[in-house]
């Protein structure tokens, strides 16, 4: 019973801690921050949300499509895009900001008529984009002399998980082949780890990483930032880093206090970090529009077969 209230709160619970999140930089900063990144998008960010976007979309397509043929899973490349429009779509608008991707898990498993397969690639697929945020992230750390104590304790956490990693693959020799861990961990194997696989997989993350990347460098100069967007990078994969924590509403929440954290203690402002989050989660829901018309869309071949949006 504990176990079960727990998970019914949780949601509610991490709603309620990126609010608080939000709330509280909006006090110490003041909400001139919010209402100067909204005045501060024009046509041009606009334009370039959607044109970023469509690449980072593709790539990420690209990366489940991969992933899911890896495991056995039809998805062509036109299918993949539409359905992770319409997940990033689902994601920006939704509260808990991962509903989208349990959308185009379950929809495609059982198009595919293994709905635990389908919410497997899809695990892995946004998994192995994590990887990759953290990988960057780790660089970052290590080569700012001023991370200190942020370093050590990311560098720490790291290690935890690496171990925890290397226990799983090693505990898999003593796992049923046919059970739900024997099957897990072969697709983990398979669909990421292996030497034709996790090349493919990094790349693509990599590249979709510099898209947010450089969206997000768009975002802070339209904040005002004048510093070189070499300066901005490190600041900028933080921020990203922070977006993955489980506590965010729609990605706002914990990237607005990293980044505003972040440009204070680079000497930027911590007010002026806020306008540039808050203008780059404007442009990311721009950015996943063409979702919403995925999403009302309905596809002539899904139909037939009886699969529905």
């Amino acid at each position: 019973m504990r176990n079960l209230t727990w998970k019914s709160a949780w949601p509610w619970l991490r709603l309620v801690l990126g609010l608080g999140i939000v709330v509280a930089l909006v006090m110490h900063v003041g909400s001139r921050s919010v209402l100067d990144g909204l005045r501060a998008i024009d046509a041009g960010e606009v334009a370039a949300a959607l044109g970023i976007g469509l690449v980072t979309t593709v790539l990420c397509a690209w990366r489940w499509s991969f992933v899911a043929r890896r495991l056995g899973l039809r998805l062509p490349m036109g299918q993949a895009v539409a359905d992770y429009y319409r997940s990033l779509f689902l994601n920006a608008v939704l509260p808990a900001g991962v509903l989208g991707d349990v959308h185009r898990a379950v929809r495609h498993g059982r198009q595919e008529g293994d709905v635990g397969r389908g919410v497997r690639a899809v695990v892995l697929e946004r998994a192995a984009g994590q990887a990759v945020i953290i990988a960057a992230a780790v660089a970052v750390l290590v080569t700012l002399p001023s991370a200190g104590p942020a370093r050590d304790i990311v560098l720490i956490v790291l290690g935890v998980v690496a171990l925890g990693v290397v226990g799983l693959l090693a505990a898999r020799r003593r796992v049923a082949p046919d059970s739900r861990w024997g099957r897990t961990l072969d697709d983990v194997r398979v669909g990421l780890l292996a030497r034709d696989a996790w090349p493919g997989v990094a790349l693509l993350s990599a590249a979709a990483l510099a898209g947010h990347i450089a969206l997000f460098i768009i975002a802070a100069h339209a904040a005002g930032a004048t510093v070189p967007a070499a300066q901005l990078v490190p600041l900028v994969v933080l921020s990203l880093l922070a977006m993955g924590l489980p506590v965010s509403i729609g990605g706002f929440g914990p990237r607005e206090g990293v980044t505003a954290l972040s440009f204070g203690a680079a000497g930027l402002g911590s007010a002026q970090g806020l306008t540039a989050a808050v203008i780059y989660g404007v442009l990311g829901l721009v950015a996943s529009l063409p979702g919403a018309w995925m999403l009302v869309r309905r596809s002539p071949a899904l139909h037939r077969q009886g699969v529905t949006t």
